[in-house]
């Protein structure tokens, strides 16, 4: 896999943070930098840090390589309990746990893991039950503690399982996915899916840190990196034009894991999203924005049983999906339409359905079962431009229906790929983030 690729960096105002060489940020407001020099154990280098400020429930993300052996000395410092539960899955465990639970305990704590099965299938009651039973054996109490150590499953389900085991434990969100870095472990929406949809039993729960390891990106498998680019690129379509621009044309590094864009994409998806969550924390209003796709994507995932289409692959679908709606109901340029499809078909992610007429039904009724649904009818979020969004926007059913059944013309315009972009879709994941 190719390392970093100074030649072609943008030509950017650059900047300073913990990532080890100086990288660029596009050019965007930096992440706020801080020395960290806490105690008699301070960071080897600087940490790129994005606050969501939420008044007494507010908290830090950090970002950087090789964090996660700070785990521990942070917690410290953020006066938890002695007594912990890493809760992990069996992809993540195994490659993780034993660093997690080194730096907790050299940092006076006492960690147990817990693990439960790798995949959204596992997102369930029944595997929440089961962490239940194994606090309650370990007799865990309301001063200990929860670390959510993998992907957004893992985030989502441990929030869960912290928010209300005793009625509520503190947490902590070590995201190891890039889909969790930039989207799931921030905002405090933790949850469980059923088998009538995704996350229909949840709760607002917010951590009280959030760390992100850039390397432990290094580990992910070529199709859950390029399933996180799909919250990445929904951030530039819903709030900055600009960083959809640069996403255009800096894909091929963030697909080669190019350390100084990747950084600075997780950096600023983080700032968007604690921006937004600032200044709707429950959902009430703006909030809803980030929903852009998912509608129709978690539909998805629910009649797939949330086995055949990753997350971030049926929100890919989703986002096309509601461009297309946006089009149709907002104006939403048809170059601009074209633009999101493309970028999503660079990234080796899917971009349409081949459903027939009874699967398109099971998808509708799914949809109906959706959190933004009002008085029976489906809300949707949808782009009057690249960068500008709606939500709450009321959408006809014959719309829906079209959009879900195109014709032949446009089902054979997003078959078209370049050989450049079949090239991209073959690469892997990041492998050069340590310096």
């Amino acid at each position: 896999m190719a390392g970093k690729d100074s030649s072609h960096a943008p030509q950017q105002k650059e900047i300073q943070l913990s990532f080890g060489p100086r990288i660029s940020d596009f050019g965007f407001p930096p992440a706020r930098l801080e020395p960290c020099h806490r105690g008699a154990n301070p960071y080897p280098r600087r940490v790129g840090i994005v606050n969501v400020a939420l008044g007494e429930r507010s908290y830090d993300i950090q970002i950087g390589t090789g964090l996660l052996h700070r785990l521990g000395p942070e917690c410290a410092r953020l006066g938890l309990g002695t007594r912990c539960a890493i809760i992990s899955d069996t992809n993540v465990a195994p490659r993780f746990a034993t660093a997690a639970r080194k730096t907790l305990a050299k940092a006076g704590f006492a960690p147990a893991l817990i693990t439960i099965p790798a995949g959204e299938t596992a997102k369930n009651l029944k595997t929440v039950e089961a962490c239940y039973n194994q606090l309650a054996a370990q007799r865990f109490e309301r001063q200990s503690f929860i670390v959510a150590l993998g992907g957004g499953v893992v985030g989502d389900l441990a929030g869960f399982v912290a928010a209300t085991y005793l009625r509520g434990l503190p947490f902590v969100q070590v995201p190891t996915t890039l889909l969790a870095q930039v989207d799931s472990s921030v905002g405090g929406k933790v949850g469980i899916n059923l088998k009538a949809g995704k996350n229909l039993v949840g709760a607002f729960y917010q951590p009280r840190l959030v760390l992100c390891d850039l390397r432990t990106l290094v580990s992910l498998p070529t199709r859950e990196y390029r399933a996180g680019l799909a919250e990445v690129i929904k951030y530039g379509i819903i709030y900055d034009a600009r960083l959809f621009q640069r996403l255009e044309r800096d894909l091929p590094k963030l697909l080669r894991g190019n350390p100084r864009i990747l950084a600075a994409v997780v950096a600023r998806c983080c700032r968007i999203k604690a921006e937004v969550v600032r200044q709707d924390e429950t959902e009430g209003g703006l909030r809803a924005i980030l929903n852009f796709g998912h509608t129709i994507g978690h539909a998805l995932e629910a009649i797939s049983h949330y086995g055949k289409y990753l997350h971030g692959e049926a929100i890919a679908i989703g986002q096309v999906a509601a461009a297309r709606l946006s089009r149709e109901i907002l104006g939403l340029p048809a170059p601009d339409v074209a633009r999101i499809a493309a970028i999503f078909r660079r990234a080796g992610l899917p971009t349409r359905l081949a459903l027939n007429a009874p699967q398109r039904q099971k998808l509708l009724t799914a949809m109906q079962l959706d959190k933004k649904v009002r008085a029976g009818e489906i809300k949707f979020v949808l782009a009057t431009r690249i960068g500008t969004v709606k939500f709450g926007q009321r959408v006809p059913l014959t719309a829906i229906q079209h959009i879900l059944n195109p014709p032949p013309s446009e089902v054979r315009s997003t078959c078209r790929h370049s050989a450049k972009e079949d090239r991209l879709r073959r690469m892997g994941p990041p492998s050069t983030l340590s310096h």
